[in-house]
Protein backbone atom coordinates (compact mmCIF):
# COMPACT_ATOMS: atom_id res chain seq x y z
CA UNK A 1 0.00 0.00 0.00
CA UNK A 2 0.88 3.62 -0.86
CA UNK A 3 0.88 6.20 1.31
CA UNK A 4 0.17 9.84 -0.28
CA UNK A 5 1.14 11.58 2.80
CA UNK A 6 3.51 10.47 5.86
CA UNK A 7 5.58 12.57 8.63
CA UNK A 8 9.62 12.37 9.30
CA UNK A 9 10.05 11.12 12.86
CA UNK A 10 10.27 14.94 14.15
CA UNK A 11 7.43 15.77 12.86
CA UNK A 12 5.67 12.83 14.73
CA UNK A 13 7.28 14.06 18.02
CA UNK A 14 6.09 17.42 17.40
CA UNK A 15 2.58 16.08 16.73
CA UNK A 16 3.02 13.72 19.88
CA UNK A 17 3.53 16.77 22.26
CA UNK A 18 0.84 18.58 20.75
CA UNK A 19 -1.62 15.98 21.21
CA UNK A 20 -0.63 15.80 24.93
CA UNK A 21 -1.57 19.62 24.96
CA UNK A 22 -4.29 20.03 22.83
CA UNK A 23 -5.66 16.58 22.80
CA UNK A 24 -6.42 14.39 19.02
CA UNK A 25 -5.19 16.52 16.01
CA UNK A 26 -5.95 16.74 12.38
CA UNK A 27 -3.96 18.18 9.26
CA UNK A 28 -5.22 20.48 6.37
CA UNK A 29 -2.55 21.78 3.88
CA UNK A 30 -3.25 25.48 3.05
CA UNK A 31 -3.87 26.28 -0.66
CA UNK A 32 -1.95 29.77 -0.34
CA UNK A 33 -4.17 31.68 1.42
CA UNK A 34 -3.08 33.80 4.58
CA UNK A 35 -0.11 31.14 5.52
CA UNK A 36 1.13 30.07 2.28
CA UNK A 37 1.28 26.99 1.54
CA UNK A 38 1.76 25.00 5.18
CA UNK A 39 0.29 22.31 6.47
CA UNK A 40 -1.92 23.76 8.99
CA UNK A 41 -2.17 21.02 12.35
CA UNK A 42 -5.71 21.98 14.35
CA UNK A 43 -7.39 20.04 17.22
CA UNK A 44 -10.00 17.64 15.68
CA UNK A 45 -12.74 18.88 14.59
CA UNK A 46 -11.68 22.30 14.75
CA UNK A 47 -11.51 23.08 10.89
CA UNK A 48 -14.85 21.74 9.38
CA UNK A 49 -13.95 19.72 5.99
CA UNK A 50 -16.46 19.58 3.20
CA UNK A 51 -16.78 18.22 -0.61
CA UNK A 52 -14.41 20.70 -1.56
CA UNK A 53 -11.41 19.00 0.67
CA UNK A 54 -9.99 15.25 -0.05
CA UNK A 55 -9.57 13.07 3.08
CA UNK A 56 -5.69 12.52 1.91
CA UNK A 57 -4.53 9.44 4.29
CA UNK A 58 -3.57 9.56 8.14
CA UNK A 59 -0.60 10.56 9.94
CA UNK A 60 0.82 8.03 12.21
CA UNK A 61 -1.16 8.30 15.70
CA UNK A 62 -4.56 8.43 13.62
CA UNK A 63 -4.27 11.66 12.42
CA UNK A 64 -6.65 13.10 9.70
CA UNK A 65 -4.78 14.93 6.79
CA UNK A 66 -6.80 16.81 4.65
CA UNK A 67 -6.30 18.71 0.95
CA UNK A 68 -8.28 20.76 -1.34
CA UNK A 69 -9.66 19.32 -4.52
CA UNK A 70 -7.72 22.17 -6.38
CA UNK A 71 -4.58 21.04 -4.43
CA UNK A 72 -4.88 17.41 -4.75
CA UNK A 73 -4.97 18.68 -8.77
CA UNK A 74 -1.56 19.42 -8.20
CA UNK A 75 -0.24 17.29 -5.63
CA UNK A 76 -1.72 13.91 -6.67
CA UNK A 77 1.39 12.88 -8.39
CA UNK A 78 3.63 12.86 -5.54
CA UNK A 79 3.56 11.45 -1.78
CA UNK A 80 3.85 14.93 1.11
CA UNK A 81 6.15 14.22 3.21
CA UNK A 82 5.23 16.03 6.31
CA UNK A 83 8.70 17.56 8.36
CA UNK A 84 9.16 20.07 10.95
CA UNK A 85 11.80 22.88 10.79
CA UNK A 86 12.52 25.28 13.74
CA UNK A 87 11.04 28.81 12.98
CA UNK A 88 7.17 30.38 13.43
CA UNK A 89 4.34 28.41 12.78
CA UNK A 90 1.34 29.11 10.74
CA UNK A 91 -0.93 32.08 12.95
CA UNK A 92 -3.29 29.39 12.97
CA UNK A 93 -1.60 26.35 13.26
CA UNK A 94 -1.17 24.24 16.72
CA UNK A 95 2.85 24.39 16.28
CA UNK A 96 3.61 28.10 16.36
CA UNK A 97 4.06 29.09 20.62
CA UNK A 98 6.88 25.71 20.14
CA UNK A 99 9.03 27.49 17.98
CA UNK A 100 8.93 25.14 15.60
CA UNK A 101 6.64 24.76 12.01
CA UNK A 102 5.35 22.07 10.07
CA UNK A 103 6.58 22.06 6.53
CA UNK A 104 5.47 19.85 3.47
CA UNK A 105 8.24 18.06 1.43
CA UNK A 106 7.18 15.86 -1.62
CA UNK A 107 8.75 13.21 -3.85
CA UNK A 108 7.45 12.19 -7.19
CA UNK A 109 5.74 9.10 -6.73
CA UNK A 110 7.25 5.95 -8.87
CA UNK A 111 5.85 4.17 -11.86
CA UNK A 112 4.92 1.10 -9.85
CA UNK A 113 3.79 3.32 -6.95
CA UNK A 114 0.91 5.24 -9.67
CA UNK A 115 0.14 2.36 -10.83
CA UNK A 116 -0.91 0.90 -7.07
CA UNK A 117 -2.83 3.85 -6.48
CA UNK A 118 -4.60 3.73 -9.39
CA UNK A 119 -5.73 0.37 -8.87
CA UNK A 120 -5.85 0.65 -5.47
CA UNK A 121 -3.83 -2.03 -4.45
Amino acid sequence: MVDRVVATQDAQDLMERLKDIHGPLMFHQSGGCCDGSSPMCYPLGELKTGESDVLLGNLPGDIPFYISKDQFEYWKHTQLIIDVVNGRGGMFSLEGPEGKRFLTRSRVFTEEETEALNTGS
